[in-house]
């Protein structure tokens, strides 16, 4: 699932910056990244399942493994996981609305805290 038109894929920053705005949200990166592109996740156990919250980016300046580049973000999904295959974002997923409100304002909140540092 796609959250369009949510404002983060407007947005461009320093990656310690974005880093920091994610690790405040629960978005963990760890080593989901490669030279050019990003993804930060947070987890959801629920009765449903196991679901993702994704948002990825990509450097447009810089390379991540230095540390030093500038990350354009990317429109966030949400996927259901599936042992052993992995995680699924087609529109025939289920995805319970309460989770959905509760993505949307996650993302909310993580595009006022970035648009702050953005370019």
């Amino acid at each position: 699932m796609k959250f369009e038109n949510t404002g983060i894929e407007t947005l461009t920053l320093d990656l310690t910056r974005l880093d920091e705005v994610m690790e405040h949200n629960g978005m963990i990166r760890a080593g989901q990244w490669d030279y050019e592109r990003v993804t930060y996740d947070y987890k959801f156990q629920i009765k449903e399942g196991i679901y993702y919250l994704r948002i990825q980016g990509f450097a447009v300046e810089g390379d991540v493994g230095s540390y030093d580049a500038y990350i354009k973000l990317m429109t966030p999904i949400l996927g259901k996981h599936y042992y052993p295959h992995g995680v699924e974002y087609g529109e025939d997923e289920y995805f319970p609305e309460h989770l959905v409100k509760q993505c949307n304002k996650m993302i909310a909140k993580i595009y006022e805290e970035a648009k702050v540092f953005a370019e």
